[in-house]
């Protein structure tokens, strides 16, 4: 049997390609993602 050690550095450089990838699948996104991000942050009426 085998035993593989998990480095900080191992993790690190996973934690970056995960970070690269959704930077990446974030530059993709339509355009209206903006404006429904907008749209969240406006304060809601309270209903009565």
């Amino acid at each position: 049997m085998r035993l593989t050690v998990y480095t900080i550095e191992m993790a690190y450089a996973r934690m970056r390609e995960l970070q690269e990838l959704a930077g990446r699948s974030r530059a993709h996104r339509p355009a209206a993602s903006p404006q429904r991000a907008r749209a969240a942050r406006r304060p809601v009426a309270k209903k009565r």
